[in-house]
């Protein structure tokens, strides 16, 4: 029997489950767990499982698994529900926490609103630029023309990863646009060894974008935070957008800043508390 709890972020929703050590509730195959809880007709129904963990560099470690149960880096809308349950759990009563990802630490700070956590803003640390390092196979030096072709349209993208890779282009209608068919199909295309998640965007104006996702490993979600995260810094590469952009995203918006200051990359959006439920697994 193990007890979750179901959250989301602007619809991009999970599984949460306390692993530390204090519940003691160990989970031996989280591929396999995380299979199960997404399944909309069978599990629970989700876009994945988050596990939060004991860390021992940050006050909580998080581990992140897609639908199709692969281990991801990071999430954005995730790590912002990850920071509302440990506040509203008493796992910490600070507003200032720290978080381990396979991205590295990223630092939270909670809005919290008569007792509880109603948005969290997070430093997503420096956007990764270098392709080697994105990964993606580019002879440019910061990815901006990469040209991809998927079943009868050719693509420009440009590429960034928030600790997760990312590839970005502009579409004319976001709304009316084919993503199940593209993403599918330039998620696993072969400029991406660790496949990738694939952006979609209509620039609205300076600080304003409008913006669909296929996730690497879930298909097309209502928001993700690292793809918003990546497109605002794509979209100040090519001198699109200023440094503050509110992104629209399926599930609602999230607010992205680029700072001059220290390179890094500031989300800002809410958490929330589905329910909770115990598992028979």
């Amino acid at each position: 029997m193990i007890k979750f709890t179901k959250m989301h972020g602007l619809g991009n929703d999970y599984v949460y489950i306390d692993a530390t050590a204090k519940t003691g509730q160990k989970i031996e195959d989280e591929s396999a767990l995380a299979l199960f809880v997404s399944n909309r007709h069978f599990g629970v129904g989700s876009d994945g499982l988050i596990l939060i963990c004991d860390s021992n560099v940050a006050d909580f470690k998080m581990r992140m698994f897609n639908y199709d149960g692969s281990e991801a880096e990071m999430c954005g809308n995730g790590i912002r529900c990850v920071g509302k349950f440990v506040y509203d759990k008493g796992l910490t009563d600070r507003d200032l926490i720290t978080v381990e990802t396979l991205a590295g630490i990223k630092v939270l700070k909670l809005n919290v609103v008569d007792g509880k956590v109603e948005s969290v803003r997070v430093d997503m640390g420096e956007p990764i630029l270098k392709p080697s390092f994105i990964p993606v196979i580019s002879n440019e030096e910061i990815v901006k023309n990469l040209e991809i072709t998927a079943a009868d349209k050719t693509f420009k993208f440009s590429c960034v990863s928030m600790g997760n890779p990312h590839a970005i282009t502009i579409v004319e209608n976001v709304d009316d646009f084919e993503v199940q068919k593209y993403g599918k199909i330039l998620e696993v295309d072969e400029h991406f060894p660790n496949r990738s998640n694939i952006e979609f965007i209509k620039l609205i104006d300076k600080s304003k974008i409008k913006m669909r996702v296929w996730e690497r490993g879930a298909g097309e979600t209502l928001a993700c935070g690292t793809g918003a995260c990546a497109s605002v810094v794509a979209c100040i590469l090519n001198d699109y957008t200023e440094r503050n952009v509110t992104v629209e995203l399926l599930g609602g918006n999230l607010y992205i800043e680029w700072s001059k200051e220290d390179n890094h990359v500031y989300m800002t959006g809410p958490a929330t508390t589905v329910f909770e439920g115990v598992l028979d697994y």
